[in-house]
């Protein structure tokens, strides 16, 4: 079953503008949203410091690993991990079964504040990609089976 749902115009702009306000808000440096398998769909902020497409792989799959974690505790699960440094931080969250939120802000912004804000994102991100997936459920995209040296699966011209 396709983990991604086919997303518009609509969607990208509603999701990036959420992102966008959480930075704004948060004072985070960077946003990531992770579809399962940690594949990068969307990212906001500065990520020069970095490469958004490793940080989305390893922080999707470490929440993954702290979700199994949870279940060995008897826990339903972990809502968010935090992992804090010297001068970055971050922060990974789970938006729905399939897509990850990651922040990555400087260590010494406070952390609730980003939780703060990134509840509100998530909430937002989360309608959205289910608005997404009743509008067309048959046509999403499991990413791991995409062939990434030919994205013309996953983009197409949108008829006028």
């Amino acid at each position: 079953m396709p983990s991604l749902p086919q997303l518009l115009d609509e969607d990208v702009r509603v999701i990036d503008r959420a992102l966008q306000d959480f930075l704004e808000k948060s004072r985070a440096s960077a946003v990531l949203i992770a579809a399962e398998g940690g594949f990068l769909i969307f990212q906001q902020g500065d990520t020069t410091q970095f490469d958004p497409t490793t940080i989305s792989a390893l922080a999707a799959n470490a929440f993954s690993a702290n979700q199994a974690i949870a279940s060995l505790l008897d826990e339903a699960g972990f809502a968010t991990v935090y992992q804090q440094g010297v001068r970055r931080s971050i922060l990974i969250g789970q938006i729905n079964l399939h897509h990850t939120l990651i922040c990555i802000f400087p260590a010494s912004t406070s952390v609730g504040a980003v939780k703060y804000f990134a509840a509100f994102t998530v909430q937002t991100v989360a309608a959205q990609l289910a608005k997404a997936k009743e509008r067309a459920p048959e046509h999403g995209f499991d990413l791991a089976m995409l062939n990434m040296a030919d994205g013309t699966q996953l983009f197409r011209k949108q008829s006028d």
